[in-house]
């Protein structure tokens, strides 16, 4: 597998995650037609983006050990986030979504192993307009009304064009972070700049944002 540095190189990588299927608007290899569908009745954004094709889906499978795997998983969220942050500015940019389909894994599965790639790129992203979400297989959640939402088919990581009036509500817990979201403007910075891209250095900046 490749991915991409944050300036467009592509880099090497470890092999820990294996590329199924490659960016599609309609996956073979997961089955998420009822699961979009069901959850477009949750997100007014989510329909509209799929009929203009603007929702995209890329599967990987899990083959190697957890922490190679995490490596991995964050690059494969920077090499989504850059193909979104164009869009941050465009004609129905709030529609634009990409995701990270993860498949196989031991122990905890993907679940946990999209924890703190996860909080990575929220808090790398977010500054810059776009948000990063988690979901896995089993998961049970009710929405802002109480409204049960249904269980992912399968554990992805979305990224999207954050909706700036609405989007901070979901940050409660993480006020800096929200704050950050609600007044979000994407300079063209390059995002490691004052960051190496090395997984283990990114996790300890991202572990510290945690106190």
């Amino acid at each position: 597998m490749t991915t991409v540095h944050a300036h467009g190189a592509l880099r090497p990588t470890a092999g820990a995650l294996r590329l199924i299927e490659g960016r599609t608007v309609r996956p073979k290899t997961v089955d998420v037609a009822d699961y979009v569908r069901a959850v477009s009745e949750h997100c007014p954004y989510l329909a509209p983006s799929t009929d203009r094709g603007l929702t995209g889906w890329t599967v990987y499978e899990i083959t190697g050990d957890a922490e190679s795997a995490e490596a991995e998983v964050f690059h494969a969220g920077v090499q989504a986030a850059e193909w979104v942050r164009p869009f941050t500015t465009r004609p129905h940019g709030t529609l634009v979504c990409e995701n990270i389909v993860l498949l196989g894994g031991d122990g905890d599965g993907p679940g946990e192993l999209m924890a703190r790639p996860h909080w990575a790129l929220k808090n790398l992203y977010g500054p810059l307009g776009l948000m990063f979400g988690k979901f896995w297989v089993g998961e049970q959640g009710s929405d802002r009304y109480g409204r049960s939402i249904p269980v992912p088919p399968c554990s992805f990581l979305p990224v999207r064009v954050a909706v700036r009036p609405r989007d901070p509500r979901f940050l409660i817990r993480t006020p800096k972070l929200a704050a950050a979201v609600a007044s979000a403007v994407d300079d063209g910075r390059e995002v490691f700049r004052d960051l190496p891209q090395d997984w283990k250095a990114v996790r300890a900046w991202a572990e510290q944002l945690l106190v």
